[in-house]
């Protein structure tokens, strides 16, 4: 069976079609050819100190992201990846995504913007941004009490009336 550029094109168009639809109902984009919905896939850790992000970012200019810290706890990562054009060519797969993204994250607790780190390396970018110190954990000293020194005593309560002596219990 022979099959032209024509038939193989229409193949790959409906299965990237079909592609896009299931992305659509289980609410992944990550694969679209345009940029439109695509975003970096990311790797979030943290431990006592901080949060630690990496994006894979492959082909994209370090000066064409934006890193930005929103009310405390909110992430948002902005950049364009550049396409490529070949002349006299006809794509039989893109399959990386191009265009203009945005990935925004919500940490579980704010962080000091001022002190976000970040570096662009072999394609990644790797953030390190620190917790704010209202929201690092602090060990709280607990203090024994000493003999001598002793909690004020309440003031003495009148005695309780006697069964049988005409009190609220012998009526």
């Amino acid at each position: 069976m022979f099959i032209n550029s024509k038939t193989l094109n229409n193949l790959w168009r409906e299965m990237d079609g079909f592609r896009q639809e299931v992305d659509r109902l289980f609410g992944r984009q990550m694969l679209s050819p345009q940029g439109v919905g695509a975003a970096p896939a990311l790797n979030v850790w943290e431990d006592e100190g901080a949060f630690y992000i990496e994006a894979d970012l492959p082909g994209v200019a370090p000066d064409k992201l934006d890193v930005t810290v929103k009310e405390g706890n909110r992430l948002a990562l902005t950049g364009e990846r550049k396409g490529a054009e070949p002349a006299n060519s006809v794509w039989h797969r893109q399959e990386r995504f191009v265009g203009v993204f945005t990935r925004e994250l919500t940490l579980p607790t704010p962080v000091d913007a001022d002190k976000v780190q970040a570096r662009f390396e072999h394609g990644v970018l790797k953030l390190t941004l620190p917790k704010s110190e209202a929201a690092r954990p602090r060990k709280i000293a607990v203090k024994a009490e000493s003999e001598a020194v002793k909690p004020p005593t309440s003031p003495p309560q009148p005695p309780l009336p006697e069964a049988g002596r005409g009190g609220v219990m012998g009526r």
